[in-house]
């Protein structure tokens, strides 16, 4: 009537503006004091808009993706020649120590390997450091017929004994930071059946880490026949010599089960908290909480309307800068939950995550550019945290 707009067109010409102002936006990431701008990513969705299933229980949750490709195959066939014997000595064993021992009666096969202990975040783990392919005939059947042990040790991963597992709380493909050296990725857990260690790398990683050479000797022969004193009396003052065999000794003892656990985490619990441990000070809730409004737990895996990809959603140009290969199959996939939620604690570590309080909440609002998104994700991971403590 008076020639102005009416509201109808003036709420329609604002949203107008706003769509447009949106759409021509870039995101910028701030990494410390740094401004990296990043690609223009929309945010993918409102947390709203997919309805959410009932969380699982993550416990009981399988990822799937495609078996992990092992290389070093061997597959069975390895004769298994366990170790009676295991002793540490006091310096490096020489040839002549090697015949000595060899010929004590009822000995059938020696080995010397290097050994030592390193510490993760102050506590020591005693490891030998071997020759995959020499040492797979001194370990129990079950494990020395499992190539992806040895592929594991090939690549300069860390078999853990399956006691050392349950004792220091290790999950199987989480990463653990060596005090004052590299990070090592648990790639497998078996019963080694070797008392006192803890678990094995390969023998160029314990050169890096400045193990002591040939100081580790092993002897098979008839079990309960080989003599302590005789071991001892050859390998001199200052060694340390464990019977392995003790069930053969005394009949009353049983002989210990071999398990064999290798590649990747059993459940979707297993996996949130070995990823998180490549953030230190990330929760496992938070990547469990992102991974059920993403996905819910891979059931969900888009592409969404903007393109993004796998059970933790990442933008493809997001995923070339941060995603990893958690599984260590040789490549990074972004449909893998193996390789996906190691990277989304990888995009969030480098956001901050790890810091808590604030820099968590922006690092979560960098993964989608909401707030209600961040909110919605901090309170199923405090959900989490009550439901698994």
């Amino acid at each position: 009537m008076s020639g102005l707009p009416s509201l109808r067109a003036v709420i329609l010409m604002v949203a107008a503006v706003l769509v447009v102002t949106a759409a021509a936006g870039g995101v910028v990431v701030i990494l410390g004091d740094d401004l990296v701008k990043t690609a223009n990513e929309p945010v993918r969705r409102k947390p709203t808009q997919r309805p959410q299933q009932p969380s699982p229980r993550l416990d009981q949750l399988v990822p799937t993706a495609a078996p992990v490709k092992d290389f070093g195959q061997g597959g069975p066939g390895v004769t298994a020649t366990p170790p009676r014997v295991l002793a540490i000595a006091a310096g490096a064993v020489p040839k002549s120590t090697r015949f000595a021992l060899s010929a004590l009666k009822y000995v059938q096969k020696v080995a010397v390997v290097d050994a030592g202990a390193v510490k993760v975040a102050g506590t020591a783990l005693n490891l030998l450091a071997v020759d995959p392919a020499d040492f797979r005939s001194w370990t129990p059947q079950p494990v020395a017929d499992q190539p992806a042990v040895w592929s594991a040790l090939a690549r300069g991963e860390l078999v853990a004994d399956a006691g050392a597992m349950r004792r220091f709380g290790m999950i199987l493909g989480g990463m653990y930071q060596v005090d004052g050296g590299p990070r090592l990725r648990v790639a497998a857990s078996a019963t080694l059946g070797l008392m006192g260690v803890d678990g094995l790398v390969s023998a160029d990683l314990g050169r890096s880490l400045g193990f002591a050479p040939g100081v580790a000797v092993l002897l098979h022969g008839k079990a309960g026949k080989i003599s302590e004193s005789g071991v001892r009396k050859v390998l001199g003052k200052g060694s340390q010599v464990v019977m392995l065999d003790a069930a053969h000794r005394t009949p009353k003892q049983r002989k210990p089960q071999t398990t064999v656990n290798v590649g990747r985490p059993g459940s979707y619990l297993d996996l949130y908290k070995a990823a998180a441990t490549r953030c230190p000070g990330l929760s496992w809730t938070v990547l469990a909480a992102i991974g059920q409004v993403e996905s819910s737990h891979g059931r969900n895996n888009g592409p969404s309307s903007a393109g993004a990809l796998g059970p933790m959603q990442f933008m493809p140009a997001t995923w070339k800068h941060y995603g990893v290969d958690g599984d260590g199959d040789g490549k990074a996939d972004i449909w893998s939950p193996y390789d996906a939620v190691p990277g989304a604690a990888n995009y969030l570590c480098a956001n901050g995550a790890g810091q808590g309080g604030e820099k968590l909440r922006k690092a979560i609002w960098f993964y989608n550019h909401s707030w209600d998104y961040v909110n919605k994700v901090m309170g199923i991971a405090d959900a989490y945290a009550r439901t698994y403590a």
